[in-house]
């Protein structure tokens, strides 16, 4: 299996430790603009890098929020590999082998696809690979490659994707559990990720346990903006003390 290639980022050096099914459920809660306001309270140097910038389209957007660790790799397919077949399949068996093994589940796959301006060109996601991932623990992707398939995906794979084409061309895995970048968001092998429609966002370990507190602190303070809001006569000078009455909520 490749090795890992990790990028640090500040304050984000320290081992990983998977957390409880609970808290992964009560993330798993939240939606991620949520989880984003939440980390600005609690990791405010945050506030413009470790989410989604760029568009990616949510192909179920139906579906829950997921929260799960990340399995990496980049991924090719306007271009032939240059590996003889037999090379090719065992890349990919070790990549099966990575995603099944290489960390905490559930995972979430984070796929960058590096053929630059012509990213997308060919799909590795379709029927087959949902279907073998979700099988793998797997509970969706996240890429700036193309998918396919849309009827007939594994059911409850979440799917956020550059865009959908129709063929597979030549894609191929060129590297895995390696740092990537999907839509502006740095990710490396064993991050806590957490997405829905919105996009996505990389959860710190240490973070985690708090995004509940910080939630309900959040909650308190729009609670009073909203709720003066449909008060009869509400205007600007409301607006005013509300905001001053949310802003001393600690």
């Amino acid at each position: 299996m490749a090795k890992t290639k990790q990028t640090a980022r500040p304050n984000e050096g320290a081992e990983q430790v998977a957390l409880d099914a609970k808290t992964l459920k009560l993330l798993q809660g939240f939606d991620t603009p949520t989880i984003c306001n939440a980390l600005e309270i609690i990791t405010p140097e945050r506030r413009l890098y470790g989410y989604t910038v760029e568009p990616l389209s949510c192909i179920y957007p139906d579906l829950p929020p997921m929260v799960g660790y990340a399995r990496t790799c980049t991924i090719r397919s306007v271009e032939p590999s240059q590996r003889s077949p037999a090379a090719d399949r065992e890349t990919r068996v070790n990549w099966y082998r990575y995603v099944d093994e290489g960390g905490p589940k559930p995972s979430i796959v984070v796929m960058q696809d590096i053929d630059g301006a012509r990213a997308g060109y060919g799909s590795f996601w379709g029927e087959v690979n949902s279907h073998v991932h979700r099988g793998l623990g797997a509970l969706g992707v996240i890429t700036n490659g193309c998918i396919r398939d849309v009827p007939m995906n594994a059911k409850g794979f979440q799917m956020l994707a550059g865009s959908v084409k129709p063929s597979h061309a030549h894609v191929h895995v060129v590297d895995m559990a390696v740092a990537v970048s999907v839509s502006g968001m740095s990710v490396r092998s064993g991050d806590l990720i957490h997405a829905d429609m919105h996009g996505a966002v990389v959860i710190p370990h240490q973070a985690a346990g708090q995004i509940a507190n910080a939630v309900k602190l959040l909650t308190r303070r729009e609670a009073v903006i909203i709720g003066a809001s449909k008060r009869k006569g509400f205007n600007w000078q409301v607006l005013r003390e509300a905001l001053q009455e949310a802003s001393d909520i600690h």
